[in-house]
């Protein structure tokens, strides 16, 4: 099994040389008792056919590659958009090494994140003693201003109290009694990453503000806040910037990870980048509004904001497209007092002018979609906004009233009258609905690829191509740069659909003298 230095190969194509070809034969011979083929064809027909879709929706006890992470990753995320913050999580090593791996594999950046490495003792006896040593070593080590902890499965299932121990490490002089641990329970076997994000932000505000409301008034600071949810397309925090400086708007953005998580190759490390300061989030009470800007998601912040910041929160959608854009830009200048500059309207043309180009191609195409449930609201209003056809619509951490929301969006529009939504369904649920109602395209994360492969292995008429929107995008590099939000996130949306489509056409249309009749340079 050698390697040659000349020519260094991967993994593919070389397993595919002769010696690991026999290798692979004969561990499947020798260890994997493997099915004759004939059956695995078999069985593998018998899973595309409705028959088998209607037993695979009668599952109870059992998730199949669910379209969700779990509570501490979204905590995480939050954590590292605040200022010089070390996010810290009581639980297990290898809980983290999964967080930071995850994190790793889509921003292709380095993630600092920390554990304090609960073990079997601590199952049995509790995690005290590992905050105690885990908080005044991440302090000592990394030198953060602020430690954000959350909790796994472990320290949820023996019920660790994070208030408690967190409080005895300050007056054990583990840590400075005035430094800040803002923190939230974030048990990983409920809710789902947006959970987890949710509850974490609503920790750090409740940290730095609920027993400081003394001298604050609404409006004073003459600012808006706008708080994005779990949001990993950095550029969309970009272009949050750019539309309010456009308009000459102060805001806070509360929680923006997007310069630790892109940090630039000039021979310096960043282990703490960009984020919000702290003195922002003492200061986002005083603010005219709040922008919940992924509100399916931030429920918990929501109910903070309004009772104890005595904020009236604004009824918006995640500003996807170009209605949901239209919507957000003039309820910040209602909001403000500041005019839409002219700038954002020669942006907003644009995207018109593109949407009127690319109709042609878009028009009555189906997509199914899957992913969290502020992105698919978006993405849905902006699929019927081009004259596509949504049709199967995945959630696996939604609610029923999540669920009549896009039900509703579907019904206001003619090209919604063949969607369907699914909550509380996995991808192995999608799969069988890919071959039983086959779409044009699959929207969704890097996951749908094994779909793909699926509707493929059947034959070439039965593929569904997957187009990569959403997170985590493990298997294409640099996506998680671009911007779905504004105007500018629409085009980009755009751009990717349309060109999905028309890359379609020309796999179907390579056969030389046989499928090649149009003149295929004028698309």
């Amino acid at each position: 099994m050698s390697q040659s230095v000349e020519n260094i190969k991967p993994s593919y194509p070389l397993f595919r040389a002769d010696e690991y070809k026999e290798t692979l034969s004969n561990k499947q011979k020798l260890f994997e008792e493997r099915h004759p083929q004939e059956k695995i064809d078999e069985v593998f027909q018998w899973s595309t056919t409705e028959e088998y879709q209607e037993l695979n929706f009668k599952r109870e006890a059992l998730t199949v590659n669910p379209a969700k992470a779990c509570q501490p990753l979204g905590a995480v995320l939050c954590a590292l958009g605040f200022e010089k913050t070390l996010p810290y999580v009581h639980g297990s090593q290898g809980c983290v090494a999964y967080f930071r791996s995850y994190f790793n594999r889509h921003f292709k950046e380095p993630v600092s994140c920390v554990s304090d490495s609960m073990t079997e003792d601590a199952a049995v006896f509790g995690g005290q003693k590992n905050m105690f040593d885990g908080l005044a070593n991440a302090k000592a080590l990394y030198k953060p201003e602020m430690i954000a902890v959350s909790t796994t499965c472990m320290a949820e299932v023996i019920g660790d109290d994070l208030n408690a121990f967190i409080g005895n490490a300050k007056k054990e002089g583990h840590i400075e009694e005035d430094f800040p641990t803002p923190f939230a329970h974030t048990p990983s076997f409920v809710g789902s990453h947006t959970t987890g994000w949710d509850n974490m932000f609503e920790g750090t505000i409740r940290y730095f503000t609920l027993n400081h409301m003394e001298g604050k008034e609404v409006g004073s600071n003459g600012k808006i806040n706008l708080v994005p949810g779990f949001e990993t397309y950095l550029g969309n925090f970009r272009v949050l910037r750019r539309m309010m400086e456009e308009m000459g708007v102060g805001y806070s953005l509360l929680s923006d990870p997007s310069e630790v998580l892109d940090t630039p190759a000039d021979g310096q490390f960043r282990m703490y980048d960009g984020g919000t300061g702290i003195d922002e989030v003492k200061d986002a009470p005083n603010a005219h509004t709040t922008f919940l800007l992924q509100p399916w998601q931030l429920v918990k912040t929501k109910k903070y904001v309004e009772t104890t910041w005595n904020h009236e929160v604004p009824k918006l959608g995640v500003p996807m497209g170009l209605e949901a854009t239209d919507e957000f830009l003039m309820k910040v200048s209602e909001i403000t007092g500041k005019p839409i500059p002219a700038s954002l309207t020669r942006e907003r043309g644009r995207l018109v002018d593109m949407m009127t180009d690319s109709h042609a191609w878009l028009h009555g195409k189906k997509f199914a979609l899957y992913g969290d449930a502020d992105f698919l609201l978006g993405m849905v209003k902006f699929l019927l906004e081009l004259g596509a056809e949504p049709t199967h619509i995945l959630c696996s951490h939604a609610n029923k009233r999540w669920k009549k929301a896009v039900e509703a969006l579907l019904a206001s529009s003619p090209y919604g009258a063949s969607g369907k939504v699914y909550i509380g369904a996995d991808l192995w649920h999608l799969r069988s609905l890919m071959f039983t109602d086959k779409p044009d395209f699959l929207i969704g994360n890097s996951y749908g690829k094994f779909i793909q492969r699926d509707t493929l292995h059947k034959g070439k008429e039965f593929e569904v191509p997957l187009i990569r929107i959403g997170f985590p995008i493990f298997d294409r590099h640099h996506l998680h740069r671009m911007t779905t939000w504004g105007y500018e996130g629409a085009m980009y949306l755009l751009t990717t659909l349309v060109n999905a489509v028309l890359e379609r056409l020309d796999e179907e249309t390579r056969g030389m003298g046989t499928t090649d009749y149009n003149y295929d340079l004028i698309r």
